[in-house]
């Protein structure tokens, strides 16, 4: 590390369970975003600023006035823009060390796979349910950690799927595909804009702590948070066998 990070990351380093040993992991690692909206700002802004090297943000949608109550990568003289690229001149003002990678179309097949296996650690911060499985069966195959999170009204939810341990359940063992999941988007049901950053900041945390070793993902958890009671609930929940996605490699 070069003099200027050991005194930009020096808060992190002081800390016993980081170090120079975890941030030199965080400064050296490629982190993919999918969604650049109410969950992915807060998610890359804390990622940026903590010195992940490379960041990879993914969103098809450019911003639009309704985006600035919550989407806090964006201003008004970017309405209009995409978000990635709002996105991108967001985070080089954080830190201008950190490479952002901007790709403003949604994510699938090949592209999606090709981008899962080079990255470190997955953000899953999108808002429909088909991307959220597409991503988990990428992760699941190159066995990259995927963090997700999800709020819409006043409830947000997070966890934690990182197959590259044994016994750790994927996204499908927690929502099966083939069940009936109603699709609910902030358009039409509405969202506390701060319940964002609260589950953005959390994906970024954890993101950060699989990087660097620290403290205990929430792997195996699905957190559950009620904004309007500040009530959180943790539910833990195991590797379903019969799992059309990892269940098959016979853990």
């Amino acid at each position: 590390m070069t003099d200027e990070q050991l005194l930009r990351y020096s808060r992190h380093i002081l800390l016993d369970e980081i170090g120079i040993e975890g941030q030199a992991r965080i400064s050296g690692a490629h982190v993919l975003i999918i969604g650049a909206g109410g969950l992915g700002s807060p998610a890359a802004l804390y990622l940026a600023s903590a010195g992940v090297c490379r960041i990879t943000l993914a969103d098809g949608d450019t911003v639009d006035l309704t985006n600035l109550q919550r989407q806090i990568l964006h201003t008004q003289e970017r309405i209009g823009q995409l978000k990635v690229v709002s996105g991108q001149m967001a985070l080089s003002q954080i830190n201008p060390h950190v490479f952002v990678e901007a790709i403003g179309q949604r994510l699938a097949g090949q592209q999606l796979d090709a981008l899962v296996a080079d990255a470190d650690v997955v953000l899953d911060c999108c808002d429909n349910f088909a991307t959220r499985y597409a991503v988990n069966r990428a992760c699941f195959n190159h066995r990259t950690p995927l963090v997700s999170g999800a709020a819409i009204r006043f409830s947000g939810q997070l966890s934690v799927f990182d197959t590259r341990r044994e016994n750790s359940p994927c996204y499908h063992c927690l929502f099966p595909e083939d069940e009936a999941v109603e699709e609910t988007r902030c358009a039409v049901m509405g969202i506390f804009a701060p319940l964002t950053g609260i589950i953005g900041a959390m994906q970024a945390a954890e993101a950060l702590k699989v990087l660097s070793g620290a403290g205990q993902p929430a792997i195996g958890q699905l957190l559950l948070l009620d904004a309007l009671t500040l009530e959180w609930r943790s539910v833990k929940f195991g590797k379903d066998p019969k799992c059309a996605v990892c269940g098959a490699r016979g853990c």
